[in-house]
């Protein structure tokens, strides 16, 4: 999975590493590796690998993290299995996003 980016650039993630505890929620549940730790504090690896699910977000308890959910290609998957469709970020003629 390391492979794998969204867009160059786009993503909605932000990081105050002032306010990171080093409890290394957000390595453990991100899906695409985009956290590592150093020196007892998170890092981002790689901002483009993040897919905005939210998880990072969602564990982090002194709020650390933050991503606009449902804006990437997480949400273009989850959208298109209930719809039953390919999923569509809207990337365009762009069909590398997702």
């Amino acid at each position: 999975m390391d492979s794998q980016i969204y867009l160059k650039n786009v993503s909605t993630l932000e990081y105050d590493s002032s306010l990171c505890i080093g409890c290394k929620m957000c390595v453990e549940v991100c899906p695409h590796n985009v956290f590592r730790m150093v020196d007892k504090k998170s890092e981002i690896i790689d901002r483009d690998k993040c897919m905005e699910c939210g998880a990072c977000e969602i564990n982090c308890s002194p709020g650390a993290l933050k991503v606009k959910q449902g804006v990437g290609c997480a949400a273009a998957v989850i959208s298109g299995f209930f719809k039953g469709t390919e999923p569509n970020c809207d990337c365009g003629t762009n069909t590398n996003c997702c």
